[in-house]
């Protein structure tokens, strides 16, 4: 006896929906919000094309959506030139915030759009987009002040911040988002600092004649100012510190200039023997040892180059005249390459020779 077949389950009628493609819902859904407006009349067909189709915006644009409800994102997409201003492609886009809701929540942020981005890209941005990163570079060697001028400047932050200690943040480029306290960002520049000068630390040359981290960042700071050229800073931070174990005055022109400016920068004019005179704890011409601070912030390369240095006995350097330097172990080649640097810059009135006792 043959067993009767059972009609197939019909499927609820929520469930039919969700199969049917995503054209057929528009279809049902435009035609439901807009009722016997402008797509009733031209097809629902129509309401999917000016979904698709290209905008107005002629180049990738930053732009910031507020928070608020659909209204006003709506205004800043037409303000912004991303949506046309039209009561059609308003209604249209109203019904595809609508139709794809389940797709996730409309984000107030400060968001990138493309070129010609249509109303599915608007809409994929307003959901998945990431906010806009504002880049700011601090380059290597600039004081605490300089740093703090930087981020004032910077016109997307907000609040106020306070003078960081010098040496304090880590010379990089940081990225920011549109109304970042500025405090805060100065917070990431100082654990950034934090965080690299204790891996230096810890993988440091152990011969190193400096007592903690505190005196490897002041060393790395003049080594930062003494030199521009990469592959000269591993020489530079020997003669430092060998003069170091020698008992002998580091004679670094940088921290004369950083005890007469106070940290504001540039001196703007040749050193000269008063300036060398100068009593300062900053001042390695007058005081022996590593001054009681840092006075810039050094890079990660000057970081690297006081904790591996080169090898060898040099206790002198000079300028070159070529952007380089000549570097001696004896007093007598020191003062023979000072005296040829005299003769290629020539003497300049008022101006001091280059020390013929240090670096």
């Amino acid at each position: 006896m043959k067993k009767k077949s059972r009609p197939a389950k019909q499927q609820p009628a929520k469930q039919r929906l969700a199969e049917k493609p995503r054209r057929r819902l528009w279809r049902t859904v435009i035609a439901g919000v807009l009722g016997c407006g402008v797509l009733a009349g031209a097809g629902a067909g129509a309401g999917y094309w000016r979904y698709t189709t290209p905008g107005p915006l002629p180049a990738t644009t930053p732009l910031v959506i507020p928070p608020g409800g659909y209204a006003s994102t709506i205004a800043a997409l037409q303000r912004g030139g991303v949506l046309r201003d039209n009561p059609v492609d308003v209604d249209v886009f109203r019904a595809a915030i609508l139709l794809t809701r389940h797709d996730g929540q409309l984000h107030a942020a400060e968001l990138q759009f493309p070129a010609f981005a249509s109303m599915r890209d608007i809409l994929n941005v307003l959901r998945h987009g990431q906010p806009v990163r504002h880049p700011m570079t601090i380059p290597e060697g600039l004081t605490a002040k300089q740093i703090l001028a930087l981020v004032n400047e910077a016109p997307l932050l907000t609040g106020h911040a306070g003078l960081p200690g010098e040496g304090e943040t880590l010379p990089q480029t940081y990225y920011y988002l549109r109304g970042m306290a500025r405090a805060a960002l100065v917070g990431r520049m100082k654990l950034a600092m934090q965080r690299e000068v204790e891996r230096v630390w810890e993988g440091r040359d152990p011969s190193l004649p400096l007592r903690d981290p505190e005196q490897l960042v002041i060393l790395a700071s003049i080594v930062e100012k003494e030199t521009g050229l990469p592959e000269e800073r591993p020489h530079v931070a020997r003669v430092f510190l060998n003069r170091l174990r020698l008992g002998m005055k580091l004679q670094a022109d940088p921290t004369t200039i950083y005890a007469l400016t106070d940290g504001a920068g540039r001196l703007g004019r040749p050193l000269t023997h008063a300036d060398m005179a100068t009593q300062s704890p900053y001042n390695t011409y007058v005081t022996i040892g590593l001054p009681p601070a840092p006075i810039c912030s050094p890079g990660l390369a000057s970081l690297e180059a006081v904790a591996h240095p080169a090898q060898g006995d040099d206790l002198y350097f000079v300028a070159s005249g070529d952007g380089a330097h000549r570097f001696t172990a004896s007093l007598d080649e020191h003062n023979h390459n000072v005296e040829a640097l005299r003769k290629v810059r020539g003497s300049a009135a008022g101006a001091a020779p280059a020390p013929g006792g240090g670096p």
